[in-house]
């Protein structure tokens, strides 16, 4: 289990961002490698720190 530092979650792997508070058994929290792992407290940080794509489960509006 992914122990929640922050709401949202950067995976660097897939370049997607997941809302942690809305999360879905579809978004595989706990396949995404710690190393892949960065935390953010906005969904805002997160897309300036990062080309993320939204979450198609969690957040919705995905462009993939």
């Amino acid at each position: 289990m992914v122990v929640k530092l922050k709401r949202y979650l950067g995976n660097l792997n897939t370049l997607e961002v997941h809302d942690t508070q809305r999360e879905q058994t579809r978004c595989q929290l706990d396949d995404i490698k710690p190393e892949h792992r960065r935390w953010y407290d906005t969904l805002a940080e997160a897309k300036a720190d990062e080309r993320y794509d939204n979450c198609a489960w969690c957040i919705g509006n995905s462009t993939r």
